[in-house]
């Protein structure tokens, strides 16, 4: 059968909300769209942080496309406070701020890492470069070009005869 509002065309089945409450699910019941009766504890456990008449009430207060999303923000919030009563959805948003801060600091240590090693990889290309000059003639200088493989898959090719200009090619 098709499902309007929650429930099946032509069954008296009651919303989830109704059932807890024991009462009877009216057609224009303002719960029934947003708890149906096949998800109980949607329900209680927004009963139990809200309580029914505030829900209700705040329910009523809102145009209809925007109780969805308030629904979803009550039942979001009311599952946090039963996992974590004294802090509820607070307590996950810290929990998550710690992991980002962490993160962040290992981020922070990784790239000050990755900038240490392109220096000391820098220094002794620089040194490589130097001691390959003073052990070569004078005369091979000009026609010899220097090609020395990175740790990051790059080429530093320095043409000596253009007075020490360096191309990087992948």
């Amino acid at each position: 059968m098709i499902k309007e509002n929650g429930r099946k065309l032509g069954a008296t089945s009651p919303c989830a909300a109704c059932k807890l409450l024991r009462r009877r699910c009216a057609q224009d019941c303002v719960f029934s769209p947003y708890f149906p009766a096949d998800e109980p504890q949607k329900f209680a456990n927004v009963h139990k942080v809200f309580g029914a008449s505030n829900v209700n009430k705040m329910l009523q207060e809102l145009p209809e496309h925007q109780r969805g999303d308030a629904v979803s923000s009550m039942v979001y919030e009311a599952n946090a406070r039963v996992r974590d009563p004294v802090y509820g959805c607070v307590g996950a948003i810290s929990s998550l701020q710690q992991q980002i801060d962490v993160l962040q600091t290992q981020l922070a240590i990784a790239q000050a890492e990755v900038v240490h090693l392109r220096m000391r990889q820098t220094t002794s290309m620089s040194n490589l470069a130097v001691n390959s000059n003073n052990n070569v003639s004078p005369s091979s200088k000009l026609t010899h070009s220097h090609t020395s493989k990175s740790m990051f898959s790059m080429e530093l090719v320095v043409d000596q005869t253009n007075m020490g200009e360096s191309l990087w090619s992948c």
